[in-house]
């Protein structure tokens, strides 16, 4: 068993969007799965992006957001929505509202996200 506390969880941070490493591969033994909180604040994106070896799966908590795929292409993504990007996928996220946008971000294989984030807190 393991419980991570509070304390444990390293909060990524680029400019408008915050990611709470709630379990990876620093504060954990699974060989599983990363699982993340990310918030973008009003305004704020997470540029488009790939996983070569991985999938994820993003469950919007909290408000309205736009993702960002392939071809740029975009499709609405609100609280209560899930979606699943394969290994490779193109994928990022807008959020155009005046409001916080939140969502859960389970990985996997596990991924060490530090390298695409500015600040550690």
């Amino acid at each position: 068993m393991e419980l991570i506390k509070r304390n444990q969880i390293k909060i990524l941070s680029n400019p408008g969007v915050d990611s709470a490493q709630l379990l990876n591969p620093e504060n954990s033994k699974s060989e599983r799965v990363t699982i993340t909180k990310v918030t973008v604040q009003a305004g704020s994106e997470q540029p488009r992006h790939k996983h070569d070896t991985s999938e994820q799966i993003w469950i919007a908590v909290k408000g309205k957001g736009t993702l960002l795929l392939a071809d740029d292409d975009e499709a609405d993504f609100e609280e209560g929505d899930v979606v699943r990007f394969a290994d490779g996928d193109i994928h990022g996220l807008k959020n155009q509202s005046q409001n916080v946008f939140e969502y859960i971000s389970v990985t996997s294989p596990p991924i060490n996200f530090a390298y695409a984030y500015k600040d550690k807190k």
